[in-house]
């Protein structure tokens, strides 16, 4: 019942959060609830495959995840300590909470084996997110709140529709037991007409958490007033989410006669993601906006993966975790330049590297990690990608693909180098002073990013081996 000791205490701190207004108690469980997480994310890798509380198992795709998850919990904790600093009691309380929260419903999205259960934490994790995005209480802020709740609401509920089209396949008999491992039992005998709109209403409804074609506006406009190290959870560890839910259904589907057409409709999906993402980042005057686009950009590369199978699922959970490290440290160091430059917008930012040396370093090697230019991890990722267009013979989409991924890389380094080196596009007289930051603040990007630099010339065995095992059911 380790699993039901972990929901209770995450609870029992979420609501602890709220009603005690002394913030050193507040940071205390907070950092307590980081080292809980990461006890539990131990425990399922020693329990892998466990089932617990019925609809929980510790299985290899969902421990992934949840590792990324509990990696990512101390230092966007540690960044949220520094960005609430100046908030009234209440404000700071509530957000600590909302933080748990999210943690705590991603965890069990991530664990869960149905998907009635899968459904309710991403939508439970909805109003954590929510929360934490209207933390500043400015009219943007509260406008891009109500997008949130209403188009992911809208997204989770077709999701629903493409479960109720899940339970057909029991017939009018017993449409209870939702669980991945009974449906795959029957899945060869369902009508495949279910089968497909239960997947495209799957794939359309958690595209509002996977930040993936056609639902990706919502996380952009979520990415632009969220605070930074809120912002690394959406575009990382939420998306993970939203990917997890796609990719199980896929998964359940897989050895069913509709998987050429999953395939077409993930690779479609991921093509637009990237013509969309590179289209936006060519006019982008936001820096937190770029990067929401850059996410929408990796994610249509996810789908574009697992869409060509074979290497490509391979490629898909590499490409997942190394983005997760790699987008998360350019977030956080958002946190800084805001306070050194005081703007988000790329022509009232520049003269970066002279401000802030290692702020600025920082922010080159995560341009350079997330464009997957060698050495960073993400280019060998990338690059299966591309090989399995090649085995394929989808050569019109290796084509495209390549052609707005040069789009993206220029974009994005035009702009980051404009900051780092060039001189701010506005009168010197409304440049604010900088703020002083400690280096050690950006500790953390340069680990994370470290981590995807070694990627690239060692992947660890138990990392390939729980990527291995989560698509060991898939077709070779």
């Amino acid at each position: 019942m380790t699993l039901l000791l972990f929901l209770l205490i995450s609870i029992l701190m979420s609501i602890l959060s709220v009603l005690i207004k002394n913030r050193t108690i507040i940071k205390t469980m907070t950092v307590g609830y980081a080292f809980l997480h990461i006890w539990f994310t131990i425990y399922c890798w020693i329990n892998l495959n466990k089932t617990e509380l019925v609809y929980f198992t510790y299985n290899s795709a969902g421990v992934l995840l949840l590792s990324i998850l509990s990696i990512l919990a101390l230092p966007t904790i540690y960044h949220g300590f520094i960005y609430t600093a100046n908030d009234t009691p209440k404000r700071y309380g509530i957000y600590h909470s909302a933080l748990i929260a999210l943690m705590t419903f991603m965890s069990c999205a991530y664990l869960a084996n149905g998907m009635t259960v899968l459904w309710i934490f991403v939508e439970a994790t909805t109003l954590a997110v929510a929360a934490l995005i209207y933390h500043d209480r400015t009219e943007m802020a509260l406008e891009a709140t109500w997008k949130y709740v209403f188009i992911c609401s809208t997204g989770i509920a077709l999701a629903y529709l493409g479960i109720l089209f899940l339970g057909f396949i029991y017939g009018r008999e017993d449409a209870s037991n939702l669980s991945f491992s009974s449906l795959a039992d029957i899945i060869n005998q369902a009508n495949p007409l279910y089968l497909k709109i239960a997947f495209v209403f799957v794939l359309i409804g958690f595209s509002t958490k996977m930040g993936l074609f056609p639902m990706h506006t919502v996380t952009i406009d979520a990415h632009s007033v969220a605070p930074p190290p809120i912002s690394a959870l959406i575009s990382t560890t939420l998306m993970n989410v939203g990917f997890l839910a796609i990719f199980r259904v896929y998964s359940l589907f897989a050895s069913s006669s509709i998987l050429p057409f999953m395939n077409n409709v993930l690779i479609l999906s991921g093509v637009l993601s990237l013509l969309i993402a590179a289209g936006y980042m060519l006019k982008a005057d936001h820096l937190k906006r770029m990067f929401a686009y850059s996410s929408l950009e990796n994610m249509g590369l996810v789908a574009i993966a697992v869409g060509i199978g074979g290497i490509g699922y391979y490629a898909a959970l590499l490409l997942i975790v190394m983005h997760s490290l790699a987008k998360s440290s350019l977030f956080y160091q958002m946190g800084q330049l805001s306070r050194v430059l005081h703007s988000f917008k790329v022509k009232e930012c520049g003269r970066y590297l002279r401000l802030y040396p290692a702020g600025a370093l920082a922010l080159l090697t995560g341009m350079v990690c997330i464009l997957a230019v060698p050495p960073s991890g993400l280019f060998i990722s990338e690059f299966m990608i591309l090989k399995g267009l090649v085995y394929n013979n989808q050569w019109f989409i290796l084509i495209t693909a390549i052609v707005l991924l040069c789009f993206v890389i220029y974009a994005m380094s035009t702009r980051i180098l404009h900051i780092a080196f060039s001189d701010p596009l506005v009168e010197e007289s409304m440049i604010k002073q900088p703020d002083k930051i400690h280096p050690v603040e950006s500790a953390s990007q340069f680990i994370f990013l470290g981590i995807v630099i070694v990627l690239c010339f060692y992947e660890p065995p138990f990392i390939v081996d729980l990527i291995d095992q989560s698509i060991a059911s898939l077709p070779k």
